[in-house]
């Protein structure tokens, strides 16, 4: 069961269980009891970013005394809001890598932690690269030679990201794939859509309007090419980060031009009986500060013959205010939400939990999914201790959710980007609906619920206070209360 699985050696950690925070009993409502069950009527996972408590597995029961608690949090399952998909991490090149370089065992076990819904957190949701990204072992294309007939997968697909797919789904079938290009083929770049000149980089140019056909081809036999592997594509997006011309492998697509290329692509997708999602945008909250491109994917609804195809949008963090998802829901409530990528490195103390998890807990996780975002997902799933593997003109300072030791690929370290995804994935699984609360409100406390298709309830909360707060949950029939420790995360699940 899930409660046992950080205990397994192979990592090389030790966590600690709640009676190993305190060697005295605290009676105070303030100061977290020693005598909490792992067993009872509500589930709770809990991790502190001072690890004292590292994802531990505890129990309350219901209580059996009237509720006259004035720190209530009250579900409202009747006020229904988004659906959720799943969250999860990517699936890189560089993250296969590092996994195939495992003992089978080691990896079996970490694989299992983190997808499995029986012995691990659950994890739904994964993001691949279609062809290479900066996060890859070469620059490349799956048609680097010129002529859509020459479509076909390469090293990275076969050799790594196939397998590592294949493990994970015998773990989890029902994990579901974005796929996102970095850049199309170089023969089919140019180098600005009035000039229209060859443009034989990975980075920059813009996709030659000549082409629009071949390249949806080349996305529909992409998909295709997975399928023949039993791997079925959930989504996916027609270009990660189209603002972006700096990294290591890029295109350029304005909104403009991602509505033209949709008009093709979306029917081309149609035509091949595939019903692979299509989510416009993925990009930065603040639209790269152009002000031509904001509003980027309402501005893409607006065309009769685009908006049918497309899902929705996806989103990243690395520019702009949250918010702005609000804005975009409220423009078009009828398109779905997705948040894509965000990363930790060097940059944001990402490897120190104690800095980052409530951030990260509040801005990508609850965050998100409190402004109508169906999924969350991270960037690299793995890394190695030296950052990478990574390719030049890339991030080179990033860390992965997870980071493994180069030296032995054996010891792995947990930074906060696997905690919060493991607190939402192992309480809200796929097809759960966010729904309403009402009740206790305060500064530093953040969280959410959901009702899951199987009727359970599930609620995600944060304490960013200084102080350990006795919080009390009621459904409406049931409540219970449970003293959160500061500075944490507790995930809860309960049947009715």
């Amino acid at each position: 069961m899930i409660k046992e699985f950080f205990y397994m050696t192979i990592l090389g950690l030790v966590f600690m269980s709640c009676s190993a925070c305190s060697e005295d009993k605290n009676d105070s409502p303030d100061e977290e009891p020693n005598d909490i069950p792992e067993v009872g009527d509500v589930t709770l996972y809990v991790t502190t970013a001072n690890r004292a408590y590292d994802f531990a597995q505890k129990a309350v029961d219901f209580s059996q005394t009237s509720n006259m608690s004035p720190t209530t949090i009250t579900l409202d399952p009747s006020t229904r809001y988004q659906e959720m998909d799943g969250f999860g991490a990517a699936l890189t090149g560089s993250s296969c890598y590092n996994l195939l370089q495992m003992d089978p065992a080691d990896r079996t076990a970490f694989l299992k932690q983190t997808f499995s819904h029986d012995e691990g957190m659950g994890y739904s949701y994964v993001r691949i690269s279609i062809g290479c990204s900066d996060f890859s072992l070469s620059e490349y294309t799956c048609c680097d030679t010129p002529g859509i007939e020459n479509f076909s997968l390469q090293s990275e697909e076969i050799d790594y990201v196939i397998p590592v797919l294949k493990e994970v789904l015998a773990i989890n079938p029902d994990l579901k794939i974005l796929g996102s290009p970095w850049t199309c083929p170089r023969w089919m770049k140019v180098n600005n859509l009035t000039d229209l000149q060859p443009y034989n980089s990975w980075t920059g140019g813009h996709l030659n309007p000549e082409y629009y056909d071949d390249y949806a081809t080349y996305f529909v036999k992409w998909i295709q090419a997975f399928a023949g592997y039993g791997i079925d594509i959930y989504a996916i997006t027609p270009q990660n980060e189209p603002l972006n011309t700096g990294n290591s492998a890029s295109l350029f697509m304005g909104w403009e031009e991602q509505r033209d290329f949709v008009k093709i692509l979306g029917p081309a997708l149609q035509e091949a009986g595939l019903e692979t999602k299509l989510y416009v945008f993925d990009h930065n909250y603040n639209y790269d500060n152009m002000s031509d491109q904001e509003d980027y994917p309402v501005k893409i609804y607006q065309d009769e013959d685009a908006e049918p195809f497309i899902a929705g949008a996806a989103y990243h963090n690395y520019g702009g205010n949250i918010d702005e998802l609000l804005d975009i829901h409220e423009k078009a409530p009828h398109k779905e939400l997705i948040f894509t990528e965000t990363s930790i490195g060097t940059w944001n103390d990402g490897q120190n939990l104690a800095v980052r998890l409530m951030d990260d807990m509040e801005y990508v996780a609850l965050g998100t999914v409190n402004r109508w975002c169906k999924a969350v997902i991270v960037w690299n799933l793995m890394l190695d201790s030296n950052r990478g593997p990574n390719r030049e003109g890339g991030c080179q300072t990033c860390y992965g959710a997870v980071d493994i030791s180069s030296q032995d690929y054996k010891s792995i370290s947990r930074n906060s980007h696997y905690y919060i995804i493991g607190h939402l994935a192992s309480v809200v699984k796929p097809g759960a609906v966010r729904i309403n609360t009402s009740g206790y409100e305060e500064d530093g406390i953040l969280y959410s619920a959901f009702q899951n298709t199987d009727g359970s309830f599930a609620l995600v909360l944060m304490n960013n206070r200084d102080e350990n707060k006795s919080i009390t949950i009621s459904d409406g029939t049931n409540h219970f209360t449970y003293v959160v420790p500061s500075k944490a995360v507790v995930s809860y699940r309960w049947n009715q």
